[in-house]
């Protein structure tokens, strides 16, 4: 290791060897806020420490599944336990008849539940659902929305390709392309009018029901309502992903929470306490037409991974019995809120805090923030300044302005008052 160089710095030059880009998934490069990446080795708690024994407080968490703390304890055991019967089968188990019927148990709105091994696989694979269920092709999706990187999510998507600014993708075909319709979040108008110009042709509206790749982003009054009444009207399937959401802002999810059903819905993150899972479901009349029952094909060796479902099952059988956990999680992002809004005001720093359950991000604009162009007109080189100040005194925000934060109940209120301290003494060096 070259003299002064930190042991995450090494890790990076070693990586960018044998990795592309040094990363496994684009957002983790450092690119948008610039410097290098920290190499994490372990965390515990609202703790994470690098590869230079450096601790952080964690305003990831994992990107979302982390409700509980880093390394849980019931599910570090249950994952224990499980691993010594094997880690996989390739054949049923009644762990994931049991994941199933507790997920059916606290969702709304959700009969039949498939499993997967990711998010993008989820979102993918409901979609494909719909245009079987219906006969249609064309779907809508929200400018800024994430719903990971199946080539028809790649137009106009949040998240790393935001952060990246890539609008064309190479490898998109533009036959993909012509069937993806978007529109911008909070825009009934604007989904309404491409609606009528593709009469009977749209298989699904798919949204983030409170979007976290451009920030977080709340829909405003009316909105869900109104595409839920579109959807009905139209025959179009109303696909909710809740890869970020799903058991995160309650029990039953963006749905419970909102009071809106969809008609199919995505899971991720949380389901897998951590490990790679995803899942999607809805109603039995659309969910039977997924092979072997019906006819649209869908496939997974590791669908039901016994590891990821006992990790799952044992987060959410906690959520599910521990009601609490959520006025807990909500009290706390509350109480950060009020922190960094008293020290941006304190300094007349123009901002917007977005805030709903336990997600959470700040923009520094004199606007309100409620739509992709919205945060992407925000003044983002300051949130970078302010990535790095937070990062140098031990506190880790995502790598990126078109992140959500997330909260955990391992947070302490002396962890959220560390933090607001050290966003103050940056911000009075702005005056």
């Amino acid at each position: 290791m070259a003299q002064n160089q930190t042991r995450s710095e090494e890790l990076f030059d070693r990586a960018k060897k044998t990795i592309p880009g040094g990363v496994n998934s684009p957002v983790r490069a450092f690119k948008s806020v610039g410097g290098t990446p920290i190499f994490m080795e372990r965390a515990r708690g609202a703790y994470m420490y690098d590869a230079d024994g450096k601790r952080y407080i964690d305003y990831i968490n994992s990107w979302g599944p982390m409700m509980l703390g880093h390394a849980y304890e019931p599910v570090v055991k249950a994952i224990q336990d499980k691993a010594a019967g094997s880690t996989s089968f390739g054949a049923p188990t009644e762990l994931e008849i049991e994941m199933a019927e507790l997920i059916v148990s606290m969702a709304p709105n959700v009969d039949m539940v498939r499993m997967v091994s990711s998010g993008t696989e989820a979102c993918m694979s409901a979609l494909r659902l719909a245009r079987g269920y219906t006969g249609r092709n064309k779907f809508i999706k929200f400018e800024g929305c994430y719903h990971g990187h199946a080539d028809a999510f790649l137009v106009k998507a949040g998240s790393g390709v935001a952060t990246f600014n890539i609008q064309t993708v190479p490898g998109v075909t533009a036959g993909v392309s012509m069937d993806t319709l978007t529109a911008p979040y909070n825009d009934l108008a604007a989904v309404q009018q491409l609606v009528d110009e593709n009469k009977g042709e749209i298989a699904a509206i798919i949204i983030e029901p409170v979007a976290g790749n451009m920030g977080c982003i709340i829909p405003e009054p009316g909105f869900m309502e109104g595409l839920r009444a579109i959807c009905d009207k139209e025959g179009i399937v109303f696909i909710f992903d809740e890869v970020m959401t799903g058991f995160r802002l309650a029990a039953g999810g963006a749905q419970e929470r909102l009071g809106i059903h969809a008609d199919l819905v995505t899971y991720g993150k949380v389901i897998g306490g951590g490990m790679p899972v995803g899942a999607f479901g809805g109603k039995e009349e659309i969910m039977r037409h997924i092979a072997p029952l019906g006819n649209v094909y869908q496939a997974g060796t590791l669908s039901g991974n016994p590891i990821a479902m006992i990790a799952g099952y044992t987060m959410l059988k906690t959520l599910k019995d521990n009601p609490g956990i959520y006025k807990e999680l909500d009290d706390k992002t509350a109480y950060l809120h009020k922190g960094l809004s008293g020290a941006l005001v304190d300094c007349n720093v123009p901002h917007a805090i977005n805030r709903f359950g336990s997600m959470i991000s700040v923009h520094f604009s004199d606007k309100p923030v409620n739509n992709f162009a919205a945060a992407a007109a925000a003044n983002n080189t300051l949130f970078n300044n302010l990535f790095h100040a937070m990062l140098e005194n031990g506190v880790y925000l995502p790598p990126s302005a078109f992140e959500t934060w997330f909260i955990s109940t391992a947070l302490s209120m002396k962890d959220i008052d560390y933090t607001v301290e050290v966003a103050g003494e940056f911000l009075a060096t702005l005056r």
